[in-house]
């Protein structure tokens, strides 16, 4: 198939990726624009997971202020300085910094959830299955996948992206590395809110 301009381009539109890269994309896919999506996606987790022991000692603090009443502020790291000034991890850290504000996490991983809360969440899912009539072996099972979606609620990393809800904010920022080719990582984040 022919790959054309326009698809490059607008391949390039969906996710910000270099030209070349679209281009062997959708040559790699036969011109399918979501197989070539997905490639590249696929890619940049390839990248992530390669970088993902480099340190991080460079970046940003970002700030978000939401009608004077909410403000955010979040550290962003990347391996350069370089990086730390691009268009594109700015525009990564102030859509983090956003949607931390929005989706007001708990945590960046599940790892950082504490046991105490996990063991609550999970001693109130059961009860619920249980007191529902589920048998005990089916209310476990129950558990497990309430325990999922609780983290995927409360962990900013697998939060769905409050722009773009067919990712999550770890898509976004595997998509970031690939595209970037450098370790970054989100490192913490503090919100405050007047009255509370």
């Amino acid at each position: 198939m022919n790959i054309t301009s326009q698809m490059v381009k607008e391949l390039r539109d969906k996710t910000n990726a270099g030209m070349m890269d679209c281009k062997k994309a959708l040559t790699e896919t036969g011109g399918d624009m979501e197989k070539a999506i997905d490639l590249l996606r696929q890619k940049g987790m390839a990248v992530a997971q390669k970088r993902a022991g480099r340190t991080t000692s460079e970046g940003i603090i970002q700030p978000y202020i939401h009608g004077g009443k909410l403000g955010v502020m979040v550290e962003i790291g990347c391996e350069t300085d370089f990086v730390a000034k691009s268009d594109a991890f700015l525009i990564f850290a102030k859509d983090v910094a956003m949607h931390i504000a929005a989706s007001n996490p708990l945590a960046i991983t599940r790892e950082e959830i504490s046991e105490e809360l996990v063991e609550r969440e999970k001693a109130i899912f059961k009860q619920q299955a249980l007191d529902s009539g589920k048998p005990a072996n089916i209310a476990d099972k129950m558990v497990a996948g309430k325990l999922d979606k609780f983290y995927s609620d409360v962990c900013l990393m697998e939060q769905k992206f409050v722009k773009n809800p067919d990712l999550t904010i770890q898509d976004l920022l595997n998509e970031l590395i690939g595209k970037i080719g450098e370790n970054i990582s989100v490192k913490k984040f503090v919100i405050m809110q007047v009255g509370a």
